[in-house]
């Protein structure tokens, strides 16, 4: 995982603030000075519509890594009018807010990667990403979406997320660290660095073994789900109030975890195979977020960048008193 940075986005000094945070981020990933350059365009068109259209909303930035290359993610939220027509609203030249209207357009075509989601009246969820350098041709084994923020007054988020490949597929850990602050990440982050040292182990094994590794710890609710991508199979564990399921083709699927904390007591140490559809999504959450989302409610969210689920529902069913963290995977796409 790589942290995650929140700016409100209110009036034009948010905007200025955010995008001094976005040229430390990509300088310290190595972009050049012309896509360095690209990354703040890209950020002052969207919280420039954020401000003209929605009045408020917020930006989350993180780093990215693919085969050797470094990227960041940019995602512009709001709960503002939302767009009728996207496709028409994108080009360039078009506006509603009797302004020249490159702002969509201009996102589009700066950006490395783009999708967005909107409804009339429903808000507007924007992605970008913008690589180092050139990205090889081809589909990834998985797409990955991810928010992952720290509540209110803390400076580190007490969950964490990791993914590792093993041949199969790749194995999923979410983990929240009782309570709030450094403490609660160094529990958390114990539990994914045990992902990584054992990423082949199966779910119970690896919450067995973070059971001993966190017992200098606060202690933690974990969950694992290790995707096969040739049977379509997830197996999942879990101890604690982390949240799995399947969703987005047919009836969601919820996922069972077991009472217990991870590092100081678990009850028990089972795991279950759930399908995995063509086309689902793999959903896991803390419990920052409200768990009664139903992705039916938001027509064609399922089919988008999985980062744009994890922030539609991070805009929509956050708790707002706890840390948060939401990770949507989907395979082969």
């Amino acid at each position: 995982m790589s942290p995650q940075s929140l700016f409100s986005i209110g009036d034009p000094s948010h905007v200025a603030a955010a995008r001094t945070a976005l040229g430390d981020l990509m300088h310290s990933g190595g972009f050049d000075e012309t896509r360095a350059g690209r990354g703040g365009l890209m950020l002052t068109e969207a919280a420039t519509n954020i401000l003209k259209h929605a009045g408020e909303g917020s930006m989350l930035m993180r780093s990215l890594s693919s085969d050797g290359l470094k990227g960041v993610e940019i995602l512009a939220l709001d709960k503002g009018p939302g767009i009728a027509d996207w496709e028409r609203s994108s080009a360039d030249g078009v506006s509603s807010a009797g302004t020249p209207g490159t702002g969509l357009g201009a996102m589009r075509r700066l950006s490395d990667e783009f999708d967005v989601y909107t409804r009339d009246k429903g808000g507007t969820i924007v992605r970008m990403a913008l690589w180092s350098g050139a990205m090889k041709t081809g589909a990834g084994t998985c797409n990955v979406g991810t928010v992952c923020i720290p509540v209110k007054g803390e400076e580190v988020c007490g969950d964490s997320w990791g993914i590792a490949t093993h041949a199969d597929g790749v194995t999923l850990v979410v983990a929240d660290g009782l309570g709030h602050g450094l403490q609660a990440h160094d529990a958390s982050m114990a539990a994914v660095e045990v992902l990584m040292k054992y990423p082949a182990d199966p779910p119970t094994r690896l919450l067995d073994t973070a059971h001993g590794a966190l017992r200098a710890t606060r202690g933690a609710a974990m969950a694992v789900a290790r995707c096969d991508f040739a049977k379509r199979e997830i197996t999942y564990a879990g101890a604690g109030n982390i949240s799995g399921s399947v969703a987005g083709v047919g009836q969601r699927k919820q996922m069972i975890s077991h009472a217990g904390i991870v590092g100081h007591k678990i009850h028990s140490s089972r795991q279950l195979s759930y399908p995995w559809p063509q086309g689902a999504l793999l959903i896991m959450h803390s419990d920052g977020l409200e768990t009664q989302w139903n992705l039916d409610d938001y027509p064609g969210l399922a089919e988008r960048h999985p980062a744009l689920v994890a922030a539609v529902l991070y805009r929509d069913y956050t708790r707002g008193r706890d840390d948060v963290t939401v990770v949507v995977l989907r395979a082969g796409h």
